[in-house]
C-alpha cells in the first residue's frame, strides 16, 4: 500500500473509532435523559409514600420541609424549616442528578441528614422529581 493511501485509510480507521468511542456515551446520555424526565402522574403516586412527612403546600412544613419548588432550590432553604447541621451546611441545589442520589440513599448523600427513609427504584426517583417539577410558580 503506498503511503499516501496507507494515511487516508489509518485517518479513517481512526475516525471510525473516535464515532464509535463516543457511541456508548450518546446512548447513556439519552438514556440517562429519558430516565430524569420521569412521570409526574406516576411521581404523584410515588409521593405518597413522602407525605407523611413532606407536604407539597408552600409554607406548610411537617417533620421535613414542604417540596413545593424544591426543583433548582438550594439545599436547606425553605423558610420556617428547622434542618439537621448537614443540610444546612450543603452547598447543594436541587437538580435531577442531586436529587436522584439524595431519594436513593439520603444518608449515602449526604451523611448527617435527618431523612432517613429513600426510594429503592431509580424509576420512582424520577417520576417523583417529574411530579415535583409541576410543583411551582414558574
Amino acid at each position: 500500500m503506498k503511503r499516501k493511501a496507507m494515511v487516508s485509510h489509518v485517518t479513517g480507521a481512526l475516525a471510525a473509532l473516535a464515532c464509535a468511542a463516543s457511541f456508548p456515551a450518546i446512548l447513556t446520555t439519552s438514556a440517562a435523559a429519558q430516565e430524569a424526565a420521569g412521570d409526574p402522574a406516576a411521581g404523584e403516586r410515588v409521593y405518597r409514600q413522602c407525605a407523611t412527612c413532606h407536604s407539597v403546600a408552600p409554607g406548610e412544613n411537617r417533620a421535613g420541609p414542604h417540596l413545593f419548588g424544591i426543583v433548582g432550590q438550594s439545599a436547606g432553604a425553605v423558610e420556617g424549616f428547622r434542618y439537621s447541621r448537614a443540610m444546612r451546611e450543603a452547598d447543594i441545589v436541587w437538580d435531577d442528578e442531586t436529587l436522584t442520589a439524595y431519594l436513593i440513599d439520603p444518608l449515602g448523600f449526604l451523611p448527617g441528614t435527618t431523612m432517613r427513609v429513600g426510594l429503592r427504584n431509580p424509576d420512582d426517583a424520577a417520576d417523583l422529581i417529574a411530579y415535583l417539577r409541576t410543583l411551582s410558580t414558574e
